[in-house]
């Protein structure tokens, strides 16, 4: 813990890294540990239900799962989420890359986010574009329609979906003139995101997360536990 108080004392253009490992102390499920998303049983399992193929062809079982498992519209932001704020708002931190779709880094007062999955705050019409928002998804009934009589979709990347380019070039150059990387709750498993760290130069790169990720032999400084935990503990 000394030790990554150290770096961010040290540091200018800390860059932030985080998957649902970050969120799970809002009590939102993660999707891949022992009790995540994927590991519960479906007829239809969650990986197809989030994809886009799926959304298409079957909106109305996709909205039943996405307000029932994807809407944690009451989650607050944790000891995590309110640290980072605080890091950026101090200058130490440039930026949050994340992979989550809560929008609990906003809530807690991060400015900087650059949300590779999209946002379940964010969602339009796909006939004429207007904006709709989260509560109003939880609220609807069946398939959510604009009042143009079109399909409402959240946005969200399914999988199928390329990543937003604009997010993306943001989040590779905020990665890449980084001084300090620091990578939480995430295995490391989903590409392309996974692939963000490669684009890390310098000289520290810190790993947070319950259990090992393929990443953990090159860091600078691995520590095992829960995010919120870890930061309520970092002093700067």
């Amino acid at each position: 813990m000394n030790k990554l108080s150290e770096y961010l004392r040290n540091s200018s253009r800390a860059v932030f890294f985080g998957g649902a490992g970050v969120s799970t102390e809002s009590g939102i499920p993660d999707f891949r540990s022992e009790d995540g998303l994927y590991r519960q049983k479906y007829d239809v399992s969650p990986e197809e239900m989030l994809s886009a193929d799926y959304f298409y062809s079957h909106t109305a079982q996709f909205y039943d799962f996405y307000r029932d498992k994807m809407l944690a519209l009451w989650a607050k932001p944790n000891a995590a989420h309110k640290k980072l704020a605080a890091l950026e708002e101090t200058g130490k931190l440039s930026a949050v890359v994340t992979q989550n779709i809560d929008g609990l880094h906003q809530a807690a007062g991060s400015k900087k986010v650059f949300e590779l999955h999209g946002s379940v705050h964010r969602n339009h019409c796909l006939q004429c574009g207007k904006g709709y928002s989260a509560q109003f998804i939880l609220s609807s009934k069946g398939v959510p329609h604009c009042t143009c009589g079109g399909v409402i979709k959240p946005d969200v990347v399914l999988y199928g979906e390329p990543l937003d380019e604009e997010t993306v070039e943001g989040a590779v150059k905020a990665i890449s003139r980084a001084d300090l990387l620091i990578v939480a709750g995430t295995s490391l498993t989903v590409w392309p995101a996974a692939g963000f760290v490669e684009y890390f130069r310098g000289d520290n790169l810190v790993l947070i997360n319950r259990t090992p990720t393929p990443l953990d032999s090159r860091c600078s400084l691995v520590l095992r536990g829960k995010v919120g935990e870890i930061f309520s503990e970092v002093e700067v």
